[in-house]
């Protein structure tokens, strides 16, 4: 949701808030445009997966129905999850950029995550999904959000249709195109994803998988070093090596649930001052 034209603020992207039901508006749309670019450029099927928060934002019944959706949390595969070898391509809709980067409402899969980084290097949702992808032999051919994540998308994703629909003017705050403009420009770009998958590159995996988080507190990484094959390298950081990438998306499910479990424990009692 936080890569979709139209919105930049928390009061947005959080259930409950007064602008999220028109954000799951917005993002329904924007999913819309994908499968029907999907469809004009040859795919036969479609699924979509609800990635955002909770993973159940999108209004089914506005949905188009030509595609099947998976939604709900948790799931094995988080954002990745429905990806099956029988895919062509992958489209990732309504990307953000990593924690750390000055993108709109940035963040990497947890907003409690100072930092996600794989085989040193800081990474984004969008590039963490795609190894997954890859080991599937599923191209990347298309990311939308904006422009920080179209500069990371562009150099992680050679030959992928790069969407930018915002520029960030700070955390939450924008510069974006008409939603109707952003859907135009989804839907032509998917449609030429789609159409032209069998020319894309499917990266090599890495001979290495270390993950690195650096968690919201001490008491974060004190109850990740539990997780068998995880050591705390820093006062707020822990780093595992795991075999591939199903592992590397299931340890960070794993620590977004304690990294959420340490800030309750903390704010439990900042609130009560």
């Amino acid at each position: 949701m936080e890569g979709v034209a139209g919105i930049a603020t928390l009061d947005q992207i959080l259930r409950g808030g007064f602008g999220y039901a028109r954000a799951q508006e917005l993002m329904t749309e924007e999913a819309n445009a994908a499968i029907a670019g999907a469809f004009d450029g040859g795919a036969t099927e479609v699924v979509v997966n609800d990635s955002h928060g909770t993973m159940d934002n999108l209004i089914h019944e506005r949905l188009d129905p030509r595609a099947r959706l998976v939604f709900g949390a948790p799931k094995a595969q988080c954002m990745a999850e429905g990806m099956t070898a029988e895919c062509v391509v992958a489209l990732f809709v309504g990307y953000h950029a990593p924690a750390g980067a000055p993108g709109v409402l940035a963040h990497t899969f947890s907003s409690h995550f100072g930092e996600v980084r794989f085989n040193g290097s800081p990474v984004s949702e969008a590039e963490v999904n795609a190894l997954h992808a890859t080991s599937l032999g599923i191209p990347v051919g298309l990311v939308s959000g904006d422009d920080v994540i179209s500069t990371i998308a562009t150099e992680a994703f050679p030959g992928a249709e790069i969407v930018t629909v915002k520029t960030a003017h700070g955390f939450s705050a924008t510069d974006s195109v008409s939603p109707r403009v952003a859907r135009d420009l989804i839907r032509e770009s998917a449609a030429r994803a789609t159409s032209g998958a069998t020319d894309l590159t499917v990266p090599s995996l890495p001979s290495t998988f270390t993950v690195e988080v650096d968690m919201p507190s001490p008491l974060g990484a004190e109850l990740a070093a539990n997780i068998p094959g995880c050591s705390r390298t820093g006062d707020r950081t822990v780093s595992a090596d795991v075999t591939g990438p199903s592992e590397v998306i299931g340890l960070i499910n794993v620590l977004y649930e304690l990294a959420a479990a340490s800030e309750r424990t903390r704010l439990a009692v900042v609130n009560r001052r």
